[in-house]
């Protein structure tokens, strides 16, 4: 048996446990049958393990904590068990390794991560000195969509800690994240009068047309100087080619890179008005995760790993993503450093992978965060 506690094959033989457990974020029973086998890890560790039960027909929510630390803030770990791949979808990308990569589905995002931030808990529970701070775990069961019912509780533990880490994967040959756009999602109803559209036109108000003016509004919003940018992503409307149509509908997503360009932005789009006479237009949604701004306390955060990654052997640089995390929700107010989980690409699809040189240098860098943060 090898005497390294963060031999990669060890490790990765652990990922491919939760990896082979297809955990599509709207299949609840399949994310709580990976929460259990989650759960049974923590059974022989000195921890708690909570769960707290989904509910809106999403799966359950796991919150373990270590047995020290737990009366001042400490260090909140974020992870999700959820995936975007449908279940069946392990027949077309089977746990496979093929040099230096192992494919599944959910490897990389996030399932690899989170993995590393339990091993590396289970090697700072089998030290004889308990690191400074208390270790708390989440696990949630539906990031993938926006993170609707575990949103709270993210926030309500953020709050509670000192530091944020998040297991979401490494960007960019193994950069961590230390900004992310803010994510705000709109929907439009378009509501006109419907009418034939050979015999009488004129008696018709097409809301497809004016659906067309709306697009045109929130194309010109575009500003990739800034970071902002709008697309509409989802369109319907209409019933048949020969009526005028009398409804349509779009949906909207929304990315910005600072609450500044959220606050000027968001009441446009709400307050966005029909320019034909007839037709009515209503826009409904709004920010769904507050941008990550980098702070002086994240920055720091920052600084310590990249000087603990020195000490491992590894160089490590940061980046700004414009994708959401659950770290949207606590960077505003505690220091959160993301993108910690492996490094590998292809996230969401069908040949999503993971590096198996980044497993022991990042679980390795997470153990050291939990050892050395005070």
């Amino acid at each position: 048996m090898s005497s390294n506690p963060f031999e990669a094959a060890v490790i990765l033989d652990g990922i491919r446990r939760w990896v082979e457990i297809e955990s599509p974020t709207d299949r609840p029973d399949q994310v709580n049958k990976l929460a259990n086998l989650v759960a049974s890890g923590y059974r022989d560790l000195s921890a708690s393990v909570e769960c707290v039960a989904g509910r809106d027909g999403y799966g359950d929510h796991l919150v373990t904590r270590s047995s020290w630390g737990q009366g001042v803030p400490g260090i909140l770990v974020l992870s999700h068990l959820d995936t975007v791949h449908p279940m069946g979808f392990i027949e077309r990308l089977p746990f496979k390794v093929e040099g230096n990569r192992a494919f599944g589905p959910g490897i990389y995002d996030m399932k690899g991560g989170a993995y590393l931030a339990y091993h590396a808990f289970r090697q700072i529970c089998t030290d004889d000195v308990r690191p400074p701070l208390g270790i708390t775990q989440l696990y949630v069961s539906d990031e993938e969509i926006g993170s609707p019912t575990s949103r709270a509780l993210i926030e309500a533990e953020g709050r509670k800690a000192k530091y944020v880490l998040v297991t979401e994967p490494a960007r960019d040959g193994g950069k961590i994240v230390t900004g992310r756009k803010g994510v705000a999602r709109f929907e439009v109803f378009v509501k006109g009068t419907p009418a034939h559209a050979g015999a009488r036109p004129e008696d018709g108000c097409s809301a497809i047309r004016e659906l067309g003016n709306v697009i045109q509004t929130l194309e010109a919003m575009n500003d990739l100087k800034r970071g902002v940018t709008v697309n509409v992503g989802v369109v319907r409307g209409g019933t048949k080619p020969n009526v005028i149509a009398e409804e349509a509908y779009a949906e909207v997503d929304m990315r910005v890179p600072t609450m500044a360009d959220a606050d000027e932005l968001a009441p446009k789009i709400l307050g966005i008005t029909s320019r034909t006479p007839g037709v009515g237009v209503k826009v409904i949604g709004g920010l769904n995760r507050p941008p990550y701004e980098k702070s002086n306390a994240g920055a720091a955060l920052y600084e310590h790993a990249r000087s603990l990654a020195a000490e491992l052997g590894f160089r490590l640089f940061d980046v700004f993503s414009g994708g959401g995390s659950d770290g949207n929700f606590t960077a505003p107010h505690t220091a959160t450093l993301d993108g910690l989980g492996v490094d590998g690409k292809g996230a969401h699809t069908h040949y999503e992978q993971l590096y198996i040189s980044s497993i022991e240098p990042r679980a390795r860098l997470l153990y050291r965060l939990y050892q050395t943060l005070q």
